[in-house]
């Protein structure tokens, strides 16, 4: 028998790579405290910074099994270039996800005008940096910005990422300035679609669902991040049933396991129906590469080999390794990358 299986490399679709440095340090509190955490870590970094942690980082996931990663960056363009290096010297794909910041968070994160955002993007691609657009927020960014950065994504064919319905306030908040709730923001301002990701969308009601299904839009599940900011459960279940694409990121890394992650969207789904294989193996392992991959606008990845001799494989039989692969292993299974 063949002592390794080969499968297409998972992809980590969604990644703030220098929230790697907040694992064990985040205890306490909620994910509005957190982000405090998190805004003084990403005000210390610098091009030098980045560059030793996201290669650090970045080894991590190949070893895990990711081969390509969608990099949600806001921590300026010289950082921007580092952690394409880093990616480069890690033998991991990467997709720059350059982020928007029309308000809040710090003065690093933010450009001036969506047209200077605009700018950003082409001075990356003119240096054969691969992009996404990414809006951090309906919080980040007024309806303006959402509506010229929608136009540009779709006139470009460029991926448009954003995150969306991750929590209350982030609701509340939109539901007081613009009357609705953040995807029907996005329906609103052209930001749905195939090129489209929403992150996380833990608390997507039905209508906005049925908004992202209507459009095809993908939703990047995080779930290792979202149980450790208690950002709340993946409606995994409506999901399924409305048959909306779905996809994996690795998020704040406070873990780097695609398998863990995909365990977690069938177990959440188990839980909130009382049924077991709400998912099929077969869509599990699609959503952690295919659909990352086209969330992405990746044409192709490197391949991973799975160790059959493995500890958690033993005694497996032939027919239920792919089963026990996304029930029963953890990263650790991957051999080679």
């Amino acid at each position: 028998m063949a002592e390794t299986v080969t499968l297409p490399g998972f992809v980590n679709a969604h990644s703030h790579t220098f929230q790697r440095s907040l694992r064990g340090r985040a205890a306490g509190g909620d994910f509005w405290a957190w982000r405090e955490l998190m805004l003084a870590e990403a005000e210390r970094q610098t091009p030098a910074t980045v560059r030793t942690l996201y290669a650090e980082t970045y080894r991590e996931m190949r070893s895990a099994g990711y081969t390509a990663v969608g990099e949600f960056h806001y921590l300026g363009l010289e950082e921007a270039r580092a952690a394409v290096e880093a990616a480069g010297e890690a033998e991991l794909e990467l997709v720059l996800l350059l982020v928007a910041y029309g308000r809040g968070g710090l003065p690093r994160m933010r450009q001036e005008s969506v047209a200077e955002y605009l700018r950003q993007i082409e001075s990356l691609r003119a240096g054969g940096v691969r992009v996404g657009l990414a809006p951090h927020s309906v919080r980040a960014c007024p309806r303006a910005w959402l509506e010229e950065i929608g136009r540009f994504a779709e006139a470009e064919r460029l991926p448009l990422h954003i995150h969306a319905d991750e929590q209350p306030r982030e609701i509340e908040e939109c539901l007081a300035e613009y009357g609705c709730r953040p995807i029907e923001l996005l329906e609103r301002t052209n930001c749905l679609g195939r090129h489209v990701t929403v992150v996380h969308a833990t608390h997507a009601d039905g209508a906005e669902l049925d908004l992202l299904a209507q459009s095809g839009t993908t939703v990047c599940a995080c779930p290792t991040t979202e149980a450790d900011l208690a950002d709340g459960f993946l409606p995994a279940a409506r999901i399924e049933h409305r048959r909306i694409p779905l996809c994996i990121g690795s998020d704040s890394n406070v873990r780097i396991d695609p398998l863990e992650e995909l365990r977690e969207v069938e177990g959440i789904a188990r839980r909130q129906t009382g049924t077991r294989g709400v998912f099929s193996t077969e869509r599990l392992l699609c959503f952690g590469a295919d659909e990352g991959g086209r969330s992405l606008g990746l044409e192709s990845w490197p391949d991973i080999e799975v160790d059959l001799e493995h500890h958690s494989l033993r005694g497996v039989a032939p027919g239920d390794v792919f089963d026990a692969l996304v029930s029963s292993c953890s990263a650790d299974v991957v051999a080679s990358s």
